[in-house]
């Protein structure tokens, strides 16, 4: 799976920090919208199974609401 640019984004997190991936966002009024594209083999585990992993870093603070969704938020 990959964070991909998308119509919209307005910012690149982690662009530059080697040690992570760059990922690209949108962010407005407190929300931060990322996409990510799965490979053939990812889509086709989620077609057969219907499960979707999510880990998040929390670092030891509070947990932050999340909204997956397979629509863009953003039109």
């Amino acid at each position: 799976m990959d964070q991909i640019e998308f119509k919209g984004s307005n910012t690149v997190f982690a662009k530059d920090q080697p040690e992570y991936r760059p990922l690209p966002a949108h962010v407005a009024d407190g929300v931060v919208t990322t996409c990510w594209q799965l490979n053939w083999v990812e889509r086709i585990k989620v077609l057969l199974f219907g499960k979707f992993w999510f880990q998040q870093l929390t670092f030891g603070q509070a947990l932050q609401p999340q909204l997956p969704s397979v629509k863009c938020p953003i039109s």
